[in-house]
């Protein structure tokens, strides 16, 4: 269905304020005007966990609605409130949609009757869902305060930013409305510009080289930085927490006879819920919500069957093989390629070279018919990495340190992708790499790319035989132009720690509150579980074995693998029984509480976690407080009792 030409203001507008109880008066029907309202100080970087906390991601049906904003920080509201409200226009302020790619928080806006969403900025994927499910998002407070007067403007008038093929899926209702009618021949060719000859950076090259064909150009025409393309992906996959809504949608556009193009190239993982059994037992409605992640997982292998990809899934003993992003480093991803995957955290494949992104629901569906995803080319960011690492420090400390560097807490780094290059390169692993692209979305970019080298290439030459020879990584031309460089002095990076509530609340952990007591630390998750974080883990945990220290009790601690090659290394090389021998429960591969699946979660808001993982949004992992640092940190914290450097512990001898 086309979306109409013309908007008006004919429902409520939710104005999401920092004062929540101006959120709940309006949810009352006794708030000011709105007029009065999109005046007060608005909310910044409400996260998709805010908009829809992640057990409610069981459901994919319009239930979606009535769990609308559940997450929000300090909500003075019930269950079905804003649906009850039936906003059509929602308003908040910069960083709209930061955190994970759920499209299920777009849906949960579009089953309350949200039209129109109004932000200062919006993050990429939540914007793109938007986009793609018919949902207009619109940055201009202008507008927004002409509708809040009564006119009526043209739907030009919300969508002057977007790209001519952006504004072409607004005009046709969506993606499908949009693939359909192109299909049809009702729309005669992609709308997209290029621009003359030029030299590119790798991003840009990898984006022409992956053009689809509905893409005519002259020879020697180039990409155009802010432009949208569709372009063919290399490698698309899934998890259990969206397969489902994909493969409903898949089905009902396409038809039930519809095939999956080239499925060799589509995996579907049973990562993130995998644990998930004890913890929900737990809860009051444990057993409908265990129904409902059962249901998730036999729809998802009953469409990775039907479609031909590959399942990798959970196993019988607990966990499953992988967690998506370790398994796309360790087995799958190639440089230059493009790499989408219904996880924000995809990014993570850009260790190895490969242009990786998360997506929603809508864009997997459409890339299982259609092979493509679309793209609008990004802004390219250069930064120079110099020196070393100190001991003890890691890739951990280096993101942190980069999410409270300006180029982050300006915006500066919104939709970008970070390109890393520089010496200092040389000296971080892949599992270093891969922990520096993981979390580039949470500095709100598109992704990272750490620019391939000798490491890369001795990475890939020693993954498991069978596998095709890896394609030669993508260079940047001389001369390419970058929308800016910044250089970083690795020696100068200090052990950092994120205060709760969001991963750019990062500081030097010598600045952080002192003796914070904790409850649980966590090491894990796909930012926390690769086989150098076992080593990182192990250091630490070896010297309190040698100084007879281990986690005291009160504390309970978990080391949690990121797939079963990981969990191989760990136990050949003894940090298994080391890990166990301190007093730490060992985890089976699996999201885990990072998605508050698994042990490791919180119970009660006055629990406190020192985690490993890469956000702690609230109610992320259970309503406690979680801080964020490097395994050593967490490592050391996990002996001490309290918020802790390796330093401090061993003088303290692990006494809390």
């Amino acid at each position: 269905m086309s979306t109409p030409p013309t908007v008006r203001l004919d429902g409520g507008v939710l104005v999401l304020t920092e004062d929540p109880a101006l959120i709940a008066a309006q949810l009352r029907g006794q708030g000011p005007p709105a007029a009065e309202l999109i005046r007060q100080p608005l909310r910044d970087n409400i996260s998709t966990d805010e908009i829809i906390p992640g057990w409610c991601c069981y459901w994919y049906d319009q239930r979606l609605g009535d769990f609308a904003y559940l997450g929000l920080r300090d909500r003075q509201f019930e269950e079905g409130a804003i649906r009850a409200f039936a906003p059509q226009i929602i308003v908040s302020g910069s960083g709209k949609g930061c955190g994970s790619s759920r499209e299920h928080a777009v849906y949960a806006e579009k089953y309350t009757g949200v039209q129109l969403v109004f932000a200062r900025s919006f993050e990429r994927i939540y914007q793109q869902n938007c986009r793609n499910v018919g949902m207009v998002t619109c940055e201009d407070f202008g507008v927004l305060a002409e509708l809040i007067d009564g006119a009526e403007l043209p739907l030009s008038a919300l969508t002057r930013q977007a790209t001519g093929l952006e504004r072409a899926i607004i005009d046709t209702g969506g993606l499908f409305g949009y693939n359909h009618a192109f299909r049809a021949g009702k729309l005669t060719q992609a709308a997209a510009t290029f621009g003359p000859p030029r030299p590119l950076n790798c991003v840009e090259k990898i984006v022409q080289s992956h053009l689809a064909d509905r893409h005519p150009r002259d020879d020697g025409a180039t990409v155009t930085v802010a432009e949208t393309y569709f372009v063919k992906a290399d490698v698309r996959f899934s998890h259990e927490y969206v397969t489902p809504m994909a493969a409903g949608m898949f089905e009902e556009q396409f038809g039930a006879d519809a095939a999956v193009v080239d499925p060799s190239s589509t995996y579907f993982f049973q990562d993130h819920l995998s644990l998930a059994g004890e913890v929900l037992a737990a809860r009051p409605n444990g057993l409908q919500l265990t129904r409902r992640v059962d249901d998730l997982a036999r729809r998802q292998a009953e469409f990775a069957a039907a479609s031909g990809g590959t399942l990798v899934g959970a196993v019988p003993t607990g966990g499953s093989q992988a967690i998506c992003h370790n398994y796309m480093v360790e087995r799958v991803a190639e440089p230059g390629q493009v790499v989408i995957g219904t996880d924000s955290h995809t990014c993570t494949a850009g260790a190895v070279g490969a242009l990786a992104f998360g997506i929603g629901a809508t864009d997997v569906a459409n890339a299982w018919y259609t092979g493509e995803i679309l793209v609008k080319v990004p802004r390219v960011v250069r930064i120079e990495l110099r020196g070393a690492l100190r001991p003890g420090v890691c890739a951990k400390d280096l993101m942190l340190t980069l999410l409270a560097d300006p180029l982050v807490a300006e915006g500066r780094s919104l939709g970008a992708v970070l390109l890393f290059t520089g010496a200092g390169r040389h000296g971080l692993n892949m599992d270093e790499r891969a922990t520096v692209c993981n979390m580039a979305v949470e500095a709100g970019a598109m992704t990272a790319i750490v620019e391939p080298d000798d490491v890369t290439a001795a990475y890939l030459a020693a993954r498991p035989a069978g596998r095709a020879a890896p394609r030669p990584p993508v260079a940047c031309d001389p001369g390419a132009a970058y929308a800016e460089e910044l250089t970083v002095d690795l020696g100068s990076v200090e052990a950092m720690v994120a205060l709760p509530g969001d991963p750019r609340n990062a500081v030097p952990l010598s600045q952080a509150p002192v003796g914070v007591r904790v409850d649980k630390i966590y090491g894990g998750s796909c930012t926390g579980g690769k086989a150098y974080d076992m080593d990182m883990y192990a250091s630490v945990f070896d010297l309190a074995r040698a100084n007879g220290a281990r986690v005291p009790d009160g504390v309970q601690a978990y080391i949690q693998m990121g797939s079963d090659e990981v969990l191989r290394y760990a136990t050949e090389r003894g940090y298994v029984d080391l890990f166990t021998a301190v007093g730490v429960t060992v985890l089976p591969p699996s999201c885990g509480a990072c998605i508050n699946a698994g042990p490791g979660v919180s119970l009660t808001p006055d629990e406190v976690t020192v985690s490993a993982q890469n956000r702690n949004f609230p109610g992320r992992s259970g309503p406690g407080q979680v801080y964020l640092a490097s395994p050593y940190v967490v490592a050391a914290t996990a002996i001490a009792g309290r918020l802790s450097s390796v330093e401090d512990m061993l003088t303290t001898g692990g006494a809390a």
